[in-house]
């Protein structure tokens, strides 16, 4: 596997059309809420790409508000999960916080995947609410204790 920080548009359509593929075909996200101000390159936002065999097959991105990253639109191609792909995007995403110097990141996790931040050392920080139309929990990470993934 292979992961790459999106520096071509290129690159940003094949982040695209995996977001498209897992949160508008999948999930039913409407399209105009899927797609906003932060994706194009140059924005306050750090998209990367994950690659198996050669395939984009994964995506993430991270915005920076103040001293905090926010983990955003994570998301595998559905035959690839299970493959440790998101734990390598979590990763991924969390050592660019670290190099812009970010002492904790943040998410807005999908309650179904919430056991799997958990096991990457993110805890709960909200009740349940709702975000385009599916259950989400804010989730946070300190990264001041060298403990990231």
């Amino acid at each position: 596997m292979e992961t790459k920080l999106i520096s071509n548009e290129q690159d940003l359509k094949k982040a695209f059309a995996i977001r498209e593929q897992v949160f508008v075909n999948e999930q039913e996200v409407a399209i105009e809420d899927e797609f906003d101000e932060f994706d194009v390159i140059g924005s306050t936002c750090q998209h990367i790409l994950v690659f198996y065999d050669g395939q984009a097959v994964g995506t993430g991105r991270i915005r920076f508000l103040e001293q905090t990253g926010k983990l955003e639109r994570i998301c595998i191609l559905e035959p690839y999960r299970k493959l440790g792909i998101g734990k390598i995007i979590i990763g991924s995403l969390e050592e660019i916080a670290e190099s812009q110097g970010a002492a904790q990141v943040k998410l807005h996790g999908q309650t179904q995947a919430a056991g799997f931040y958990k096991k990457l050392g993110y805890e709960s920080r909200s009740a349940v609410f709702m975000e385009d139309g599916i259950p989400h929990i804010v989730m946070t990470k300190d990264l001041s204790h060298g403990k990231r993934i």
